[in-house]
């Protein structure tokens, strides 16, 4: 790894001069990307790279799958879901692509989804497996994969209306078993997870209270870390420098990324991309996006992070189509 690069570091909560993360070259910049077509515009969405192709599933209203080709820089579309379903975040995982923790229904009294729902992306095709229990549902939680199970964290049970937990959940998408594991240190709703290394990090979020009129208000700036090998939770030194919700997250390398995401402090939604740097144990500074979005998904594909669709204000409106790219080491 190399490049060296002017930037921002974030340490102890202060904003210091530093080099940027090594992965990212100096010169390079968040642009976007002009395709053929677009994407039908949705937020509370999930965009996830499989197989060499990106895909759109889900968002607010019943709407096809759009489905981006990176040779021909060309969209299609796929096939709607049997339901509507938004606030998730997606697995990858054998020939299929997972979705748990998802709600439907309009707002604020959307229901989390009583079964898993996957989509085939080879076959376009939607297909129900195993029942969720009823005393796990929830939407707006975080989900990742690791040999083979899926790992669901926290979320909320009331729609926008109440009812945030910290619950950790195993899921065995072969056999449908769900296993209950210890709770997170934080409840939260509105946020991603990642693995690095062994350990689960739960990033951004806040506690979405329409009860109490603080929809957007609650942010939870702590980071929650799960040790898969010592089965325990940590809470990192240092909170999320931006706290926000609807964040997109995901590993880069030794790194933890923060992009994105909405909070009472502005109207537009946040273009903040931040990191956290494993190794040296403190937050760094990412390029700034073109576009600030919520409700979206990140992935790395072919030395490029990816993100597209969103909201371009805090609240549903803007729905965004665009996608925009940063070449990364």
């Amino acid at each position: 790894m190399s490049g060296r690069g002017i930037g921002l570091v974030v340490g102890v909560g202060v904003l210091a001069a530093a080099n940027w993360s090594a992965a990212i070259a100096a010169e390079n910049i968040w642009e976007t990307v002009e395709t053929i077509g677009e994407p039908h515009p949705r937020h509370e969405a999930a965009f996830i790279e499989f197989e060499d192709k990106f895909y759109l599933l889900g968002g607010r209203r019943v709407q096809p799958v759009s489905i981006y080709d990176p040779k021909t820089n060309a969209w299609s579309e796929g096939t709607p879901p049997p339901v509507e379903i938004h606030h998730f975040q997606p697995v990858p995982l054998g020939d299929r692509i997972h979705l748990l923790g998802a709600m439907t229904g309009p707002y604020p009294n959307e229901v989390g989804l009583d079964r898993v729902l996957t989509y085939l992306p080879k076959e376009d095709r939607w297909e129900f497996t195993h029942d969720i229990p009823e005393d796990r549902r929830r939407g707006g939680a975080g989900a990742v994969a690791r040999n083979g199970k899926i790992y669901m964290s926290c979320g909320i049970i009331n729609g926008h209306i109440g009812g945030f937990v910290n619950w950790f959940d195993e899921y065995d998408p072969k056999t449908g078993a769900w296993k209950k594991l210890p709770n997170a240190p934080h409840k939260r709703d509105h946020f991603q997870s990642a693995i690095l290394d062994g350990k689960m990090y739960c990033a951004g979020g806040r506690t979405t209270s329409k009860d109490t009129n603080q929809v957007f208000d609650l942010t939870v700036p702590e980071v929650d870390v799960y040790d898969f090998n010592t089965g325990k939770w940590t809470v990192l030194k240092d909170p999320l420098p931006t706290p926000r919700a609807g964040n997109s997250t995901m590993r880069l390398n030794e790194e933890i990324l923060v992009v994105g995401g909405e909070s009472i402090r502005q109207k537009t939604a946040h273009s903040e991309v931040e990191a956290w740097d494993a190794a040296s144990e403190r937050w760094k500074i990412y390029p700034s996006l073109v576009q600030g979005r919520h409700g979206s998904g990140l992935f790395l594909w072919e030395k490029y992070l990816y993100t597209c669709s969103g909201s371009g204000n805090r609240g549903g409106r803007p729905e965004l189509t665009s996608m925009e790219r940063l070449k990364v080491r």
